[in-house]
């Protein structure tokens, strides 16, 4: 093959890897990424079940309501703070929508308990919505008032104004597909399967399963 045609050849290659390396990156920018947060207890609980959804990026654990700076877990649940366990969920609006999202939050948490949520009690273990402009309180308030009717009675879950929002320690995220090995009451456990036992013996499941029945979303 003469080196001119070589040459060319190889030009063009080139120039198609970069077009189509500015396609893929023009089609990722493009995307309606979203981030809402929720409280519903336990944060590795709700972890778990956001980053089963399709559309959802990302589920990260944190502290939010509250009134300390960079706050520990250590300090949420002891109390004082005014701080939720909550999570910022991303999603991909082209995929799923905020209202979609809050139905399924309201189906996998107890919205009629003000106290806490299943085995653990105290006001980091509150439920609540937090919203940051006036079209996510619109969503946030026809999802609640439609669980409301669905379930028959009434929701305490609050829709609050969204603040701060801190990042809990790198421990707690993805606490629910964890490896690393810890000693337990019940010996060593990996994280996954410490996990696994306290969702069940907190009743989470079997209080979702009773309040929502075959509408419950995240629960067998």
């Amino acid at each position: 093959m003469p080196r001119q045609t070589r040459t060319l050849k190889t030009a063009v290659l080139a120039v198609a890897i970069a077009v189509g390396f500015i396609i893929q990156s023009t089609a990722a920018q493009a995307r309606d990424m979203q981030v809402l947060t929720v409280a519903g207890g336990c944060f590795w609980c709700v972890e778990a079940d956001f980053e089963k959804v399709t559309g959802v990026e990302e589920v990260v654990s944190g502290y939010t309501g509250g009134t300390v700076e960079n706050p520990t877990y250590k300090q949420v649940t002891r109390g004082g703070t005014g701080h939720y366990e909550a999570v910022e969920i991303r999603f991909d609006a082209d995929q799923i929508s905020a209202r979609q999202l809050f139905n399924l939050f309201f189906r996998s948490i107890d919205p009629t308990d003000a106290g806490g949520q299943f085995c653990d009690r105290g006001e980091s273990y509150r439920t609540a919505i937090f919203v940051s402009d006036p079209a996510e309180r619109q969503q946030a308030r026809a999802a609640k008032a439609a669980a409301e009717r669905e379930l028959g009675q009434s929701i305490v879950t609050p829709i609050l104004d969204a603040g701060p929002f801190y990042e809990a320690e790198a421990y707690h995220q993805d606490y629910y597909k964890g490896q690393d090995r810890i000693l337990t009451r019940r010996g060593i456990k990996t994280q996954a399967a410490a996990y696994e036992f306290y969702r069940d013996a907190c009743g989470r499941d079997e209080r979702i399963r009773e309040l929502w029945g075959d509408n419950a979303p995240f629960v067998g």
